[in-house]
């Protein structure tokens, strides 16, 4: 089932690596704006948050994850056509983001990337990706999404999955 082709890593998270698939939010390189008399710091404009799409509406929920041990089986993924769809870790532990390109209607090879606990993701309307990955504990996420009418979510079952095995360097 999971032969040597069929294993992935964990590469650590990057916005150029990333960009394919939507935007990394972190607050280091962002633009900062002083707000409040100063005594705030403004991370600005961190995402591309897209949920218009026939008529959407921006959701704002908490997920909370049960921890996953490697190795992972990849065996589903799931998109949303209709909107973007952000996640923030709020436990600060580190969490995996597994993405792949769309090769015609259905994922392509997953790419996972190793997330540290300050980093999140924004993943582009249309994105491949596999459901929430927490590491080391139960741990919460802020998600921001799309509500409203319209069908937005595909999920796809992987008939030979792919065994997320380890990490090519830890954060």
């Amino acid at each position: 089932m999971n032969g040597p082709g069929r294993v992935i890593r964990a590469e650590p998270l990057t916005k150029a690596a990333f960009a394919p698939f939507g935007d990394v939010i972190e607050i280091a390189g962002a633009e900062e704006r002083p707000i409040n008399n100063g005594t705030t710091i403004r991370y600005h404009d961190l995402a591309h948050v897209d949920v218009g799409a026939e008529g959407g509406r921006p959701l704002i929920s908490i997920f909370r994850g049960e921890p996953f041990t490697l190795p992972v089986e990849i065996k589903m993924m799931e998109r949303h056509p209709l909107g973007s769809q952000a996640f923030y870790p709020l436990s600060g532990r580190p969490w995996l983001a597994v993405v792949a390109q769309d090769e015609a209607g259905r994922p392509g090879t997953p790419v996972a990337f190793l997330a540290r606990g300050d980093q999140g993701v924004n993943y582009a309307p249309g994105t491949w990706h596999h459901p929430l990955l927490s590491l080391e504990g139960v741990s919460d996420f802020l998600i921001v999404d799309r509500g409203g009418p319209g069908a937005n979510l595909e999920e796809f079952l992987l008939s030979d999955p792919f065994l997320l095995s380890d990490f090519a360097n830890h954060v």
